[in-house]
């Protein structure tokens, strides 16, 4: 019984071995990533020109430097926020909801651009599949519904 109950703890083991060293950190991609994945899809959306795909990233990557300390920001202002709100600080929670607000606002402002940008180099033919899929994806932008969302979803 006891060669048997090994073999049976053996083969558990074995076959549980990817799930413990496949446990590995995420790491989330770089800016130059992004901006890499989002020309490619759009590329293959829309038949990018190779100048068109150049433009592109120039544009999104102005986006994404623009965004990176915005994103920063938000980040520090929720953390202090949460803290006000577990200790009941109302001026603070006031303080951090209007930082929250311009700095939302800052991004919508910079992901517009950017998707303004974006815009005036397709030709009018990109620009009705541009338009039917939503501003870079499905639904009205990255965050759905017209809104620009929080970050770089989407196309």
């Amino acid at each position: 019984m006891k060669p048997r109950r090994s073999f049976t703890t053996s083969l558990l083991l074995i076959a549980a071995a990817p799930f413990a060293f496949g446990q590995t950190a995420h790491t989330p991609p770089t800016p130059a990533q992004i901006v890499a994945n989002q020309v490619a899809r759009l590329t293959k959306l829309l038949t990018l020109t190779t100048a068109q795909q150049a433009e592109a990233t120039t544009i999104f990557t102005t986006e994404q430097n623009a965004l990176a300390p915005i994103s920063a920001s938000l980040k520090t202002a929720r953390t202090t926020l949460q803290t006000a709100v577990q200790t009941n600080d109302s001026a603070t929670i006031s303080a951090q909801a209007s930082t929250i607000g311009a700095l939302t606002t800052q991004e919508v402002q910079a992901q517009s651009t950017a998707n303004a940008a974006f815009y005036a180099i397709l030709t009018p033919a990109q620009q009705t599949i541009y338009n039917q899929r939503g501003a870079r994806g499905g639904g009205g932008g990255r965050g759905g519904a017209g809104a620009m969302g929080r970050g770089r979803r989407g196309f």
